[in-house]
């Protein structure tokens, strides 16, 4: 990023802002309109990897967008600037007073800062809201706490994903204000699909996205500038004693698409069953037409 429009200094919100739910909004608004007010750019910091890969492997959670996704959400979302600082042992062993030295004041030329309440930084999490407010005495920064916003209880990654492993995609959708996608390559499976008469798109992901819960779901492919409606199976297909969880795609009436190789995004509407296994193939086809005439009525195809 280009730091040539913060010589008069900054607004600067601060999270890993992973997904960019409601929660994440509202913080970008709260700071969107001190930018406003000042007269100063609005700059998202936000880190990569998740710092919890660094300090605690064994805890770090599954994202809910990749990092070029979470750019394009947070500059949506209002913001003018995305700095990502590379999380890595160095960083983790920061104190406090370096973190907001190098980072705050040095790069960014800060003079605002606007954090969540349960905002944490510096090595082993010591530094936190009080710590920015003796440090802006200093550096000649403001320091604004937003409180969590919720409904029935705080907007949150964490509910993401618990509503993600669910199935229910209602929720999801309530929490972070649009669909729930996932984006990757199409890679060549075990063709059953195809010789089923319901050939579907293997996704191969990057990273370490939440995958939604095992079942079938309604929602749409999107190739280029085409989007097709779609079935989409996650699980491990235990109909064939399968082991890998995937996602397979099946566009509605479509046997003709090329797709192997080539970059989609899956966008989950809304779950139609479980995982289920039958006695046989006609059982198992019967079911796939089942799921094809629901996915119809749920994307308002019928």
């Amino acid at each position: 990023m280009s730091h040539e429009h913060e010589s008069n200094g900054a607004v600067v919100c601060i999270g890993v802002f992973d997904g960019v739910h409601k929660g994440h909004q509202a913080l970008i608004a709260h700071a969107r309109r001190i930018a406003d007010d000042r007269g100063a750019p609005l700059i998202a910091l936000t880190f990569d990897p998740h710092p919890l890969a660094v300090v605690r492997p064994d805890l770090a959670p599954q994202s809910l967008a990749s990092l070029a996704e979470r750019r394009f959400l947070l500059f949506d979302a209002g913001v003018d600037d995305v700095f990502v600082l590379q999380f890595n042992d160095d960083v983790a062993s920061w104190d406090p007073e370096t973190f907001i030295h190098r980072v705050l004041h040095d790069t960014l030329n800060a003079q605002a800062i606007v954090v969540g309440g349960n905002f944490r930084f510096g090595h082993e999490g010591a530094g936190d809201v009080n710590t920015l407010r003796t440090a802006g005495e200093q550096y000649h920064f403001s320091v604004t706490e937003v409180g969590l916003a919720a409904d029935v209880q705080p907007w949150s990654s964490t509910r993401v994903r618990h509503a993600l492993a669910l199935g229910d995609l209602k929720e999801a959708r309530n929490v972070l204000g649009r669909d729930y996608d996932l984006s990757g390559v199409v890679v060549h499976g075990d063709h059953r699909g195809r010789e089923l008469g319901f050939p579907t798109a293997n996704l191969k992901w990057q990273g370490n996205p939440v995958i939604p819960g095992d079942g079938v779901y309604a929602g749409w492919l999107v190739h280029g500038s085409q989007r097709y409606p779609a079935a989409i199976s996650v699980g491990t297909n235990p109909q064939f004693a399968g082991v890998e969880r995937r996602v397979e795609t099946y566009v509605l009436d479509r046997t003709d698409l090329a797709l192997y190789g080539e970059e989609i995004t899956v966008i989950f509407i809304d779950q139609l069953r479980g995982q289920m296994t039958f006695d046989g193939l006609d059982g198992l086809i019967a079911q796939m037409d089942s799921d094809v005439a629901k996915t119809r009525a749920v994307l308002g195809l019928v």
